[in-house]
């Protein structure tokens, strides 16, 4: 069968910066994008029905989609045998949102058409990523779903090194080639996994719920609280409190990360540090990239969102429920501004547009490091980035 995740563009917006690179499906909560969590539970590959502008990095599906099912949507067994059951032109909902359809769609049309469609009405709970806080608000329960999920059936490699702590060893689970020296586990209150070929290092302390990506590192001395997501190829240092990190990312310092998500290609200068209470413990306001002003979360603990290849200089404080673009770069004296737009350049005292010319530059920089060539489809998305975000 031919599934889909439809990327719908009532939702997109919702999500920037984060969705202004890549399809919701692709957004990472718990160990797990929410495209691969699909995959794991249909045991099969699954594609994107991305927005036009993104197709060119996530191309179309091939033939007519069978499946149609909302890329916001988180899946768990009780949800996945209820869209398996789905009936010919039948569509699921909860509470008025779109959760699955099944009939013949044209993978040319991003705009789904579901007149005819008999609804049903999901009775049960479902997790939906509607905004950018639902991401680290949700991570803990992700985390445990993906952890259930991915080590099902199998067993953990052991940790050999006589000098490294752990509580709670039946929620351990490491795979092939993890390197842990001198390091404190505890897993007593959530799982912790570490990804094939990561490294911990001497007197990190990890507390779980906790996932560690593939070539990803946690540096001397660490502390991973509760809550907390490492995507791949990633260095980590200092404090970070239920926060999600995505791939090729660095925060390699000391400093404070709480409460947040960072994009890939983003780096945080040493001693970054992000405010995650307001001084007053008022319910913290952020920035609505479709009202274009700010709106309530409804969270007390509300820290940072930095979209893809962004990076802030030594020393960043950051204030509480910062939303940072694509391709900033933040530095200066004082608290910088709680929304920065997509391709800025400064901080407090004064900020210009980053030229995209230099901005490719960096980025192809930072590939380089990591081995990835850059291809022609991530300039166009960062080009019509630039130019939305500089015809405003």
């Amino acid at each position: 069968m031919n599934i889909s995740l439809a990327d719908l563009s009532q939702h997109r917006t919702k999500l920037f910066p984060f969705t202004l690179t890549r399809p919701v499906a692709d957004l990472r909560v718990g160990i797990l994008t929410i495209r691969e969590k699909w995959e794991k539970h249909f045991n099969q590959s699954i594609s994107f029905l991305a927005v036009p502008e993104l197709q060119g990095k996530y191309p179309k599906p091939k033939g007519e989609i069978q499946l149609m099912i909302n890329g916001i949507v988180c899946p768990d067994v009780d949800l996945v045998n209820t869209i398996k059951n789905l009936n010919e032109n039948e569509l699921l909902r909860k509470d008025g949102l779109f959760i699955a359809a099944k009939g013949s769609f044209d993978s040319l049309e991003t705009n789904i058409n579901l007149q005819g469609f008999m609804s049903i009405d999901y009775q049960s709970d479902c997790t939906a990523i509607n905004r950018s806080w639902d991401l680290f608000a949700n991570n803990k329960v992700q985390l445990q779903a993906d952890f259930d999920l991915l080590t099902k059936g199998r067993t953990s490699q052991k940790i050999s090194d006589p000098h490294t702590i752990v509580y709670g060893t039946n929620n351990v689970f490491l795979e092939e080639g993890v390197d842990i020296k001198a390091a404190i586990l505890n897993a007593e209150e959530g799982p912790i996994y570490l990804a094939k070929n990561s490294i911990v290092q001497e007197g990190a302390t990890i507390r779980g719920p906790f996932a560690l990506g593939e070539n990803s590192r946690i540096n001397m001395n660490a502390k991973i609280r509760e809550g907390v997501t490492i995507g791949p190829n990633c260095k980590i240092g200092g404090e970070v409190s239920n926060s999600i990190v995505y791939g090729n990312s660095n925060k390699a310092h000391d400093g404070y990360l709480g409460n947040a998500v960072v994009g890939e290609w983003c780096n945080l200068g040493a001693d970054t540090n992000n405010s995650n209470l307001k001084n007053n413990y008022d319910e913290v306001n952020v920035y609505d990239f479709e009202t274009n002003d700010f709106i309530k979360t409804g969270l007390q603990f509300c820290g940072l969102f930095m979209g893809d290849h962004s990076k802030t200089a030594i020393n960043t404080a950051l204030n509480t429920g910062t939303t940072i673009g694509v391709c900033s770069n933040v530095f200066g004296s004082g608290f910088p501004p709680t929304y920065i737009p997509s391709f800025s350049w400064g901080g407090q005292e004064k900020m210009v547009t980053h030229k995209i010319e230099k901005a490719i530059a960096t980025a192809r920089k930072v590939w380089a490091r990591k081995n990835i060539e850059q291809t022609e489809a991530d300039e166009k998305i960062l080009k019509t980035i630039f130019d939305r975000s500089t015809k405003k």
